[in-house]
């Protein structure tokens, strides 16, 4: 995770993380919501459904706004939103290339 608590780097690339600032009982909810939906988009798609994996793709969407993983950032200082940026091109670089194991 970056030192701001913002992100997580996975092979190099930042993700948002969830919104700290939520309930344990949201956040335990809402990852209730999300894996829910995950499932559901893989059951669709193994069922060639394109309806049901569509309507998947909607509620995990919902459940990753709702963590803060996407849409509005969950922060109010200004810093802009890296979402899915190389680590490297970021004002995170320095931190990051001195992790073990980072290219």
């Amino acid at each position: 995770m970056t030192p701001d608590g913002r992100y997580i780097v996975v092979r190099g690339r930042l993700w948002r993380w969830a919104n700290p600032h939520l309930s344990e009982a949201e956040r335990t909810r809402m990852v209730g919501e999300l894996m829910t939906a995950r499932r559901a988009v893989g059951v669709a798609r193994r069922a060639g459904d394109g309806d049901a994996e569509s309507a998947a793709h909607v509620a995990v969407d919902a459940a990753k706004r709702a963590l803060g993983e996407r849409g509005p950032v969950w922060w109010d200082d200004g810093a802009p939103d890296l979402n899915r940026h190389m680590a490297r091109t970021t004002n995170y670089a320095h931190w990051y290339v001195g992790l073990e194991g980072a290219p």
